[in-house]
């Protein structure tokens, strides 16, 4: 698994641990054929690390295959789960378990757990606190597959279009440069987002001339072009959206900006452009490179 995946994981398992306030928590991944136990909190022996749990089996197994959340006050003498890992989860001391699945698009993608060493009733606390961890963890780790599977199609697209672009092809490539902008713009995960950052700005050079300076120096129709202006992140996902023909309302609810701020930002970038124009700044910014 990716490592920031992973990390991903341990930071909803100590999540999870302080939530619920519960002794032991821990969590396993799922491919559809078998879920491995493999992430704890509170654990007292290793009996349970790395064990590959069938579907439909133990507790978690049957979450799993089912999609369900589950519990049992006393996993050693339940009649309602097979007692295949009975034995190590009695030299763990475990009694009390809820299995909670995480869910990605409507897959289950691992099981979270929460236990104690007594036989009790989870309280509605517990249980929300474990099922809010389990859908939160779930949510995060479909935004990382949407931003894997952005960033992947940029870079197909980029090493796959040749220089001369057909238009259609032209404007899926700003489409998607735009999108991954909007992504990136609204995720705080440093690494995801310098990752769709980076993905965008590779697509503005596809179907350019080699020479870095010939779009550069193009004739423009602007009263006194700034020659190579810088624009900071956000007026390049301003610009970004605006090219796409939204309003500066639409652009506003996709970068989860203020109206007002969309404007301040159109403001500057046009300063620093040399335009009059929403529709200038954008021309003038393709044809200085920053913008496909």
């Amino acid at each position: 698994m990716d490592t920031s995946v992973h990390d991903t994981m341990r930071a909803a398992l100590r999540r999870a641990k302080a939530d619920t306030q519960l002794p032991v928590v821990f969590s396993g991944d799922y491919t559809g054929k078998t879920l491995t136990l493999n992430r704890f909190i509170g654990m007292r022996t290793d009996g349970l690390r790395n064990l590959g749990v069938s579907p439909g089996a133990g507790l978690g197994g049957r979450c799993a295959a089912s999609g369900r959340p589950l519990f049992v006050s006393d996993y050693t003498t339940s009649e309602g789960i097979s007692h295949d890992y009975v034995d190590v989860v009695r030299e763990e001391g475990l009694r009390s378990m809820l299995a909670v699945p995480v869910l990605v698009n409507k897959t289950v993608r691992a099981v979270l757990y929460g236990a104690v060493r007594e036989a009790t009733n989870f309280g509605d606390s517990v249980r929300g606190a474990l099922f809010a961890a389990a859908k939160d963890l779930g949510d995060e780790l479909r935004v990382r597959e949407e931003v894997e599977r952005r960033a992947e199609q940029a870079e197909f697209l980029r090493a796959d279009m040749k220089a001369e672009m057909a238009g259609a092809d032209r404007e899926t490539l700003r489409m998607l440069h735009s999108e991954l902008r909007a992504i990136a713009a609204q995720i705080s995960d440093p690494e995801l987002r310098d990752r769709l950052t980076r993905a965008g700005a590779a697509l503005v050079s596809v179907g350019r001339p080699d020479d870095p300076t010939a779009a550069a120096t193009a004739p423009v129709a602007a009263p006194s072009p700034i020659a190579l202006p810088t624009l900071t992140p956000r007026e390049i996902d301003v610009l970004s959206q605006v090219a796409l023909g939204c309003t500066n309302g639409e652009v506003a609810g996709q970068l989860a900006l203020s109206a007002e701020t969309v404007k301040a930002y159109l403001r500057s970038a046009a300063t620093k452009l040399g335009t009059r124009t929403r529709m200038e700044s954008v021309t003038r910014a393709r044809l200085l490179g920053l913008l496909p």
